[in-house]
Order: C-alpha cells, then structure tokens, then sequence
C-alpha cells in the first residue's frame, strides 16, 4: 500500500513545534515608548528553536531590526525589557551597537536581574529593577514593602540624564550629580555627593531615610512628602540623614540620629 503523501505532510506540519512570540525577539510601542523585549532564559528554549546562546540571539536582534519597514523616528529611544535574562556590560554594548545601526539609541533597561541592574547602570543606562517576587509583593507587610528585595550596590556616578530604581534600598560608593536620580523603594544611602534627586520609601514607605557624605539634593522625596535642598551650599560638609517626622522631612547630623525619631505608620 502506498502511504498517503498528503497524510504524511500533515504529519509532519504537526511534529514541527511553533515559535512561542514570548520566546522571540520583539520590538514594539506602548504608551508612547519604544519596547525592546528579549525573551526570558527558560528551559523550553532548545525545545522549540528558540536562540538558545548569545551569538543567536544577537542574530536574531539584528535579523528582528533590519526585517520590514522602519516604523519608528531616526534617533528614537529605546527601552530594553530584559525579564530574567542575565547580561553583562559587554552584551549590553553589542545591543547598544545593532540598535545604532538603525538609528535607535538604548537609553532605559528593565530587568528582574540584580547583577544585569548593576551592569546596566555601570554602563550609564537608566535602570528599573523589578525582582521575580514581585507579584509576592502585594501580599507583604505594607509596614516594609521592600523587605523581598534585596539591596542594591553600585559604584558609580549617577550622571545626568541617568536615573536608578529598585524596589529595595540603593547603596551607592559615588555621587549623584545634578539631573541624575535615585528612586528606592527602601531606604538611599550615598557614600559621595548627593546633588540630583533622590526618592526614597517610593512605594510609600515613610520610615524609609535618604542618608549621605554631603547632602546637597535639587529635590528629596520621602513617601508622599517633597523637600527642596538648600539654595546655598554650606560653608563645611558632614554626614547627614533626611527622614520624615510629624512635620514633614527634617535633615540632621547622622550622628545625631536616632530611629525614635521617625513617624510613626506608613503615611
């Protein structure tokens, strides 16, 4: 008997795995930003086809940018979505360089990765940092929103134009330079100039506390209360800790601190 041609086809069409789009590069808008999303490091991914090394996703990023009509502006800002993949400074610089190609400019990466966050920042990228418990969040003490996330370390300068997020506390060995900012669901502690913005307690934390080597912010965000820095700098610099009283934010001498002195709730 002669096998049918057509069933084995069929057969054949129903053996070969589809291409999930979440496991594909893919560039795309949404409210207004330019959305470049990697898909996310899982083990399904030699399974279907999907780029299981660096070199084939680079392939397929490049092959994604250059493919059809160019639907966005010459020099547009990009926002890299980077889920749970790990990337280093180097890999993040040959994503910078295809996006170059097509006149895109990386400016923002968004991460569950701490180490990716540290790199992309290193590399003066703006960073959020969201943690893979996040959807645990909800259900955590409103008292310590940030108690799943841990800490962020840096050492760097936050230069203008650069800005940091992260769900937990942000220790930063640097400065924070005028245009830069900080924004810390916990607490921010900068061992170095803190003159940008800075936004600690973010997702309304108000015992969170903004602490520096020399304090001397364009605008100092606790919770829901805003203060601005000084208009002059002062004649000699010394450690100092901005937290929130009855009163709204006070600044004093970290040595002079003590925790008694926070408000007491969340705000």
């Amino acid at each position: 008997m002669i096998p049918d041609a057509s069933a084995g086809a069929a057969a054949a069409a129903q053996s070969t795995p589809e291409i999930s789009l979440d496991l594909q590069v893919r560039l795309k808008t949404e409210d207004g930003q330019l959305l470049l999303l990697l898909p996310p490091e899982t083990n399904t991914e030699a399974a279907t086809g999907a780029a299981s090394t660096w070199t084939e996703l680079c392939q397929q990023l490049k092959v994604r940018l250059n493919a059809g009509e160019r639907f966005w502006q010459p020099n547009a800002e990009v926002k890299l979505m980077g889920s749970d993949r790990l990337l280093d400074i180097r890999q993040l610089q040959e994503i910078a360089e295809a996006l170059l190609e097509v006149e895109l400019q990386l400016k923002r990466v968004h991460t569950n990765r701490r180490q990716t966050a540290v790199a992309a920042a290193t590399a003066g990228y703006c960073v959020e940092q969201q943690p893979l418990v996040s959807s645990l969040l909800s259900k955590a003490s409103t008292e310590k929103p940030q108690s799943l996330a841990e800490p962020l370390y840096l050492q760097m300068t936050v230069r203008s134009g650069v800005e940091i997020r992260h769900p937990g506390t942000v220790v930063l060995l640097g400065d924070v330079n005028p245009g830069g900012s900080v924004i810390a669901g916990g607490d921010i502690l900068v061992w170095g100039r803190l003159r940008g913005v800075v936004h600690a307690g973010a997702s309304g934390n108000t015992k969170s506390v903004i602490m520096t080597l020399q304090m001397e912010p364009m605008v100092i965000r606790i919770a829901k209360y805003v203060a601005r820095g000084p208009e002059t700098s002062p004649a000699q610099f010394f450690p100092e800790v901005a937290y929130v009283t009855d009163k709204g934010i006070r600044i004093g001498r970290a040595s002079d601190f003590d925790k008694s002195q926070l408000m007491e709730g969340n705000g």
